[in-house]
């Protein structure tokens, strides 16, 4: 028999490290995704909310007052600083007697009006909890059953139900926010027995990014690597190297 090709047998010495080539190309690729996007996304976040602020309030300024007169270039940022000063002047103007007066005058002709009254109300109620420095909005971090008998979802302990709801559903009862993901401010309110739930020691910050990150952020690896440094580290393949093991 004639021996194959030489052309054959470069080819087939050459395959394997092609497809290492691209893994780690790919590894690479991914690897600057994970560093660059969050810093991109967030820049770009904040560049918009800037840039909205400033042309909304600073067309409000007097034109003999805009600050933006008086220099060649524009101030990026000048109509946030403006609306944080607004809003600290207004603080301050409704912690002394007459603003703490006109604000009960203003929430007395709300308290008229069949549809702003509700809905200035709600956001009230939802600023006071998030905002107010004598109370927090999620107080734990619980598992519950939800949808379904064995299918449990993370929920927040937010307060004790009305006397009125506890008359009815017993004593034990409590509030739980069940967010959805990746959105936690929008959810379901249930009213639970105390006994259904099982109460974690994770702080409310981790709970909450658990949410937002759909399950992919936690920091609950430890024991994993406890485990490899028992029994021995695995060797992964290269394609699930981390991106600061590559190269």
């Amino acid at each position: 028999m004639s021996d194959p090709p030489a052309n054959s047998r470069s080819n087939e010495q050459l395959r394997p490290r092609k497809r290492g080539l691209l893994t780690r190309l790919r590894n690479y690729f991914l690897a600057g995704v994970l560093v660059t996007a969050p810093v991109g996304i967030t820049a770009w976040l904040i560049y918009s909310f800037v840039d909205y602020v400033d042309t909304s309030v600073i067309p409000l300024i007097p034109e003999a007052y805009n600050p933006e007169r008086y220099l060649e270039h524009s101030v990026p940022g000048l109509g946030v600083l403006i609306l944080l000063l607004v809003i600290t002047l207004i603080g301050f103007f409704v912690t002394n007697f007459l603003g703490r007066w006109f604000v009960r005058l203003g929430e007395r002709f709300l308290a008229h009006v069949p549809v702003v009254r509700t809905i200035y109300g709600l956001l009230k109620q939802v600023f006071d909890a998030v905002l107010a420095q004598s109370s927090t909005a999620f107080h734990e971090v619980v598992l519950i059953e939800y949808p379904r008998k064995g299918t449990w979802t993370l929920g927040f302990i937010t307060s004790k139900p009305k006397p009125e709801i506890r008359e009815h559903l017993g004593e034990d009862t409590i509030f739980v926010f069940v967010p959805t993901s990746p959105n936690p401010t929008s959810g379901f309110l249930l009213v639970v027995h105390e006994a259904e739930l099982m109460r974690l020691k994770m702080p409310v910050e981790e709970g909450i990014k658990l949410v937002i990150s759909g399950g992919i952020v936690s920091s609950s690896d430890e024991a994993p690597k406890k485990n490899s440094r028992r029994h021995g580290t695995a060797h992964p393949v290269d394609g699930d190297l981390p991106p600061e093991r590559l190269g």
